[in-house]
């Protein structure tokens, strides 16, 4: 890719953030299932459709400064599905006791929108768009509003693929491939937000 082309990019990312002071980076940890190499065939215990959100995390970018501010962090208790699976368990490193100490979705939005009040006129982004999808889903599961209701949402992944003319990557080989250092638990929301936030900061420092 061209330095031109990159710029025209970068230029675009920033336009589109321009209107905005603050871009939380967000990362979800849900309930899911599958069956591992050595099982016998079975059904799935959570299908894709019935997924739910057992943590967020939440990272606050000031985009004036690129500065990390804050920091938000949630279980979630499950509803459909209340008993981890034990595919989840290993995948996340979350425990059943996480969640079953966890407030609501809806409870957790509640403390989602205090904390919030804090970084107004923001936006959010994502690794790819599952997280917007999942929250909608969850929100459609609680008949609540969903987390981040009302804030426009952003692919950080597809800024990076036209950024750097990239097939696209996990999220810790995208970090690695920066040059970055990946941070904390992979596929723990309040780790993968960090590093979300990390290779964002990078893409626009």
């Amino acid at each position: 890719m061209s330095i031109q082309a990159k710029l025209h990019h970068l230029r675009a990312i920033q336009n589109l953030l321009a209107p905005y002071r603050y871009l939380y980076c967000v990362d979800l940890e849900a309930t899911c299932d599958d069956v591992g190499v050595n099982e016998s065939p079975r059904s799935l215990v959570v299908v894709p459709d019935q997924m739910e959100t057992i943590e967020i995390g939440l990272v606050v970018i000031d985009l004036e400064s690129l500065e990390i501010v804050g920091e938000f962090q949630r279980f979630v208790r499950p509803q459909i599905h209340p008993t981890l699976t034990d595919f989840c368990k290993k995948l996340t490193s979350i425990q059943q006791t996480d969640v079953d100490s966890a407030r609501t979705y809806q409870e957790v939005g509640d403390e989602l929108r205090m904390f919030a009040e804090s970084y107004l006129n923001a936006a959010w982004a994502s690794w790819g768009d599952y997280d917007a999808r999942q929250l909608e889903r969850d929100a459609a599961f609680a008949g609540c509003p969903s987390l981040l209701e009302g804030l426009p949402h952003f692919n950080a992944r597809k800024w990076h693929a036209g950024l750097y003319d990239d097939r696209p990557k996990s999220l810790k080989q995208t970090v690695e491939s920066l040059g970055l250092v990946w941070r904390g638990s992979y596929h723990r929301g309040i780790d993968d937000a960090r590093n979300v936030a990390s290779i964002i900061k990078e893409m626009l420092g």
